[in-house]
């Protein structure tokens, strides 16, 4: 075969497998994915759904052309459609609607649908080892790694793991931090998308995610179970709301978090920035007091709850205080709670007209003498 030897290919792919640290099975499909493509390109046509099978054992190679049954006499395109008569000749029993296959044996291609499968198996073996690699990601979706700044875009961060590459979209960022080549940085592995063009893993620093495995990292008791965090708001490199609570008598959550001194919570704070504030409030199951907290440092005079929205009465010196600069005081609270909350002026209260003694005397005379 002229440019491209298939026994020769059929013996490589165990030596690619080892070489490559991929399935036997996943090279084997890479291989057979390229034939495809050069019969496609020397024999078939562009639209032509063709798939190929090559055995190991003697080096054949066969490729199959699927095409739909359609009714005899209405224009159809060869590439993809077959009238029901010709079908019946590849198979007795084909029907309307079905899919049909026709069996062509491969003995040759031409120099350039040679090289249109060496291209497509560079690819696909490019594809299939980073799939490989970041499979090995599966099992640290959830943590925190540190990598290393490799490149910058407009959009995206790219970070080098070691032996993977991830990328950290601008949704995923901290608003206002900056990234140079070179530095070293703690991200998010947050998950690994998969689509047509192969996988790829994502990172993060501006999720609620990052903030809650930093702490997880700076409170040991979270992990024995003394201390539990409910729900985290964060508007990163802004603020961050974080709910907490223990069952523990004797333990306050709040300050379990806080750290002697400040040192737990100053600790994550140095790795998002100091420009982020972190709220650090008490949960609690009753949702007018856990309103009350999550709009802390405003001072709440009342409550009223209907289903899953709720007014807060203030004062009107705490009204800006519970609103929060750009309103995010309340956007956060309102995401940390899940209520949505309208913050309005209580009415002031009726003060008391004032009675002179005199005038009460005189009164009290005069109905006397009545």
């Amino acid at each position: 075969m002229e440019g491209l030897d298939l026994k020769t290919m059929t013996a490589m792919v165990k030596v690619i497998a080892e070489e490559k640290n991929l399935p036997e099975d996943t090279v084997l499909d890479v291989i057979q994915t390229a034939i495809a493509a050069a019969w496609r390109k020397e024999e078939g046509e562009k639209d032509m759904n063709v798939r190929a099978t090559l055995n190991l054992k003697n080096g054949e190679a066969y490729v199959f052309i699927d095409r739909e049954v359609i009714e005899d006499g209405l224009a159809y395109n060869p590439a993809t459609e077959i009238p029901e008569s010709e079908a019946k000749k590849i198979e007795k029993k084909a029907k309307l609607g079905d899919i049909v296959s026709e069996k062509k044996e491969v003995k040759s291609f031409g120099r350039v649908a040679s090289q249109t499968a060496k291209q497509v198996i560079v690819q696909r073996l490019r594809e299939a080892e980073r799939d490989s690699v970041l499979a090995a990601f599966e099992d640290k979706v959830g943590t925190i790694i540190t990598g290393m700044v490799s490149r910058v875009e407009p959009k995206i961060v790219r970070i080098d793991l070691g032996k993977a590459t991830g990328i950290m979209p601008r949704s995923e960022q901290i608003d206002g931090e900056f990234y140079s080549v070179g530095d070293r940085i703690k991200v998010l592995v947050k998950e690994i998308e998969r689509n047509d063009r192969g996988a790829q893993l994502i990172l993060s620093r501006g999720s609620e995610e990052f903030i809650k495995q930093l702490f997880i990292q700076e409170v040991p008791e979270i992990e024995n179970g003394t201390v539990k965090i409910h729900a985290i708001a964060r508007e990163a490199g802004r603020r961050t709301k974080i709910a907490v609570s223990s069952d523990v008598p004797g333990i306050d959550p709040v300050g379990t978090f806080v750290g002697g001194r400040g040192v737990r919570v100053q600790a994550v704070m140095s790795e998002i920035g100091e420009k982020e504030k972190i709220d650090i409030i008490n949960w609690s199951d009753n949702a007018s007091e856990y309103i009350r907290e999550a709009l802390s440092p405003a001072e709440i005079m009342k409550v009223e709850i209907e289903d899953k929205k709720a007014k807060v009465f203030v004062s009107e010196d705490q009204q800006s205080i519970a609103i929060g600069r750009q309103g995010q005081n309340v956007r956060l609270a309102s995401k940390l709670t899940g209520f949505e909350l309208d913050i309005e002026l209580a009415e002031a209260p009726k003060k008391k007209k004032k009675t002179n003694v005199e005038d009460s005397l005189l009164s009290a005379i005069e109905e006397v003498e009545e």
